[in-house]
């Protein structure tokens, strides 16, 4: 395969194999299938071979006996990656050797080392690599972003933002996740880097409100970040695991000549008024919140494949979200302001770690 292929021979759809189909990879593969213009769904593999095959069904697809032998077929062009966050780096490496083009969910590791092996690897090869950072592309919230790029209020001052789940996850799912800050808040601390530019500390207050299970993880599940912008600027992050009415997250920005607010989204534009209130209903999942947003960063994968432009976000992006996560992370334990570090230098600092017998790769 190589660099020439990934869009197909001649303009011809980019053919797509899907490994992993949870939640995430299966709305992956169904979109695929059916909804992303250049792009054609011909293998899908995963551990559960019902999955597989219920996925595969959307476009007529067929079931991969292994991820070894999807990623080296040779009707496949491009991966996405929605495997457990475990098999990420291995799986990007692999496609990266075999001349793949690479959509992989974030994070592509839970720590500093594998995560530069696989990029590195990625950066090697030369294969179009995009990170599933999702929310850059959700149409709300990229609408604030390039208002705040185009200038529209002057220079940004303040960035804030509030995300929540409406419940804890699976106990299952908490103690692989590799915590609050990884897993979810790395999809905050990426819009911010996004909308107002580089970070370059952050501090930390976090709680354990909603579930002691994740006290028992050392994780928390109510958190505010704040933020120091390389800017000037200062910015704020709300997270909580628990929101009853719904999915939620609203982004604003202040600047030097006025304000933008992205409201959540809801499930429909449908209010309703009467005497106990206004009432309207809301997303009950992520899936729900972001499916636009899902579909959208998929098609601009297969649009940069077709053109020859680098994805979006990229390798860069990638590194850069989980340093942001690890240093959040740091900062909620030491209760500081933590200078943000490259993931070079996390690397450095978990082989000094574990040689003192201290925590590994950032943790």
């Amino acid at each position: 395969m190589g660099a020439e292929p990934h869009a197909g021979p001649l303009g011809a759809p980019v053919r797509f194999g899907v490994l992993g189909v949870g939640r995430i990879g299966a709305l992956h593969a169904r979109t695929l299938a059916g909804t992303i213009e250049g792009a054609r769904l011909v293998a899908v593999y995963d551990a559960d071979p019902d999955a597989a095959a219920r996925a595969a069904a959307h476009g007529g697809a067929r079931v991969a006996e292994s991820a070894e032998a999807l990623i080296r077929a040779d009707d496949v062009d491009a991966v996405v990656i929605a495997s457990p966050t475990g098999h990420h780096a291995d799986q990007t490496v692999a496609a990266a050797d075999a001349g793949t083009a690479i959509f992989c969910e974030k994070p592509v590791a839970l720590g500093a080392t594998d995560t530069l092996r696989a990029l590195n690897r990625v950066r090697d090869a030369g294969v179009p690599f995009q990170i599933g950072l999702n929310r850059r592309y959700d149409p709300h919230l990229g609408a604030l972003a390039r208002a705040v790029h185009d200038g529209r209020i002057g220079r940004p001052e303040m960035f804030r933002s509030l995300s929540s789940d409406p419940a804890p996850p699976p106990v299952a799912y908490v103690a692989a996740s590799g915590g609050f800050y990884r897993d979810s808040v790395i999809h905050d601390l990426d819009l911010a880097r996004h909308v107002m530019g580089e970070i370059r500390a952050v501090s930390v207050a976090a709680r354990v409100l909603v579930d002691p299970v994740f006290e028992a993880h050392d994780d928390v599940d109510t958190s505010i970040v704040t933020l120091d912008f390389a800017s000037g600027a200062l910015g704020v992050l709300q997270n909580s695991r628990r929101t009853p009415h719904g999915y939620e997250v609203r982004v604003e920005v202040h600047g030097e000549h006025g304000r933008l607010v992205a409201e959540d989204a809801r499930a429909t534009k449908l209010w309703h008024a009467d005497a106990h209130g206004v009432h309207a209903d809301h997303a009950e999942n992520f899936l729900d919140r972001f499916r636009d947003a899902y579909r959208i960063q998929l098609q601009a994968f297969v649009d940069a494949l077709r053109s020859g432009r680098p994805p979006a976000p990229g390798p860069d992006d990638a590194e850069t979200s989980l340093a942001l996560a690890l240093t959040a992370d740091r900062a909620r334990r030491s209760g500081r302001w933590e200078p943000v570090r490259t993931l070079a230098e996390w690397s450095d600092r978990a082989t000094a770690d574990a040689v003192d017998g201290g925590q590994e790769d950032g943790a």
